[in-house]
C-alpha cells in the first residue's frame, strides 16, 4: 500500500514537472501534456527497473549466505545457530528476513516450519535449493551438509556469473533501443521551441500524431523488454510435501 502511494506520487510529480517545464519552453499545452504522459511512463519504468536491481542484489546474496552457513558450521555451531546468526552477520539485504526467522524459530521451536516460512517469503529457485538442502540434512543427518553447501555455492556462483555476462550484453542492446525511442521526442522538443511547430502540433491533427507517437513508443518499449527478458529458472521444490 505504501509502495503504491509512493509510486503514484512519483509518477504525479514527474508528470507535473515535465508538463510545466515543456509548457514554459513551447507555450503549447498539447505538447506539454504529451511530454507529461511520457515522463509518467519513464517514472514508472524507472521504479520497475529499481525493483529488478533489488531482485538481482537478492540473487547475488545467496552465495554469501552459503559461505556464512559453512563458516558457522565449521566453527562448531549447530545448523539452527548458524541460520539464526544470519540475522546479524548475513548479507544486509537479507537480515530482516532472518530476524523474522529467528523470532519464529525461538517462539515455536519448529525449525522445519521456520525454514518453510523463509522459503515462501523469498520464492526463488536459488533460495529453494538452499532451504531444501537444509531440510534434507535435518531429516537425514548432516554428515554431508558441508559438501552439499559447497557444491550448491559453486553452482549458484556459476549461474550468477553467466547471467551477469548475458545481462551486460543485453544492456548494450537495451541502451541503444532506449536512445532510439527517445531521439524523436528530443527532436520534437527542440523543434517545438519554434512557434510554427508548436502551433502545428496544437491542432487536432497534431494532437492525433502525438497520441499515435505515445502509443507507438509504449508498444515498442514493451515489445523490446519482452524480447530482452531473460528466462527465469523454474522453481522445482514448490510442491514438496513433508
Amino acid at each position: 500500500m505504501v509502495a503504491s502511494v509512493k509510486l503514484s506520487m512519483r509518477i504525479g510529480i514527474s508528470a507535473s514537472v515535465s508538463t510545466a517545464v515543456v509548457l514554459i519552453m513551447t507555450r503549447s499545452l498539447v505538447i506539454a501534456l504529451a511530454f507529461g504522459f511520457l515522463a509518467s511512463g519513464i517514472a514508472f519504468t524507472t521504479v520497475h527497473g529499481k525493483n529488478n536491481v533489488n531482485e538481482a542484489a537478492l540473487i547475488a546474496a545467496w552465495p554469501e549466505v552459503i559461505d556464512h552457513l559453512m563458516s558457522g558450521i565449521q566453527s562448531g555451531l549447530s545448523l539452527t545457530e548458524s541460520l539464526a546468526g544470519l540475522s546479524n552477520r548475513g548479507p544486509e539485504l537479507l537480515r530482516p528476513a532472518f530476524s523474522e526467522f529467528r523470532a519464529t524459530l525461538y517462539g515455536s521451536g519448529d525449525l522445519t516450519q521456520a525454514i518453510e516460512n523463509l522459503k515462501q517469503k523469498f520464492s526463488h529457485h536459488g533460495s529453494d535449493q538452499i532451504f531444501e538442502a537444509l531440510l534434507i540434512s535435518k531429516e537425514l543427518g548432516g554428515s554431508e551438509l558441508l559438501q552439499i553447501l559447497r557444491t550448491l555455492g559453486d553452482f549458484l556462483r556459476q549461474d550468477l556469473a553467466l547471467r551477469l555476462e548475458i545481462e551486460v550484453k543485453h544492456g548494450w542492446i537495451k541502451s541503444s533501443a532506449h536512445i532510439s525511442a527517445a531521439a524523436p521526442w528530443i527532436l520534437l522538443l527542440l523543434l517545438s521551441t519554434q512557434p510554427s511547430t508548436a502551433i502545428a502540433y496544437s491542432t487536432t491533427t497534431g494532437g492525433g500524431i502525438l497520441i499515435a507517437g505515445l502509443v507507438m513508443t509504449a508498444v515498442a518499449y514493451i515489445w523490446m523488454n519482452r524480447l530482452g527478458r531473460l528466462p527465469q529458472t523454474p522453481r522445482v521444490f514448490t510442491g514438496v510435501d513433508r
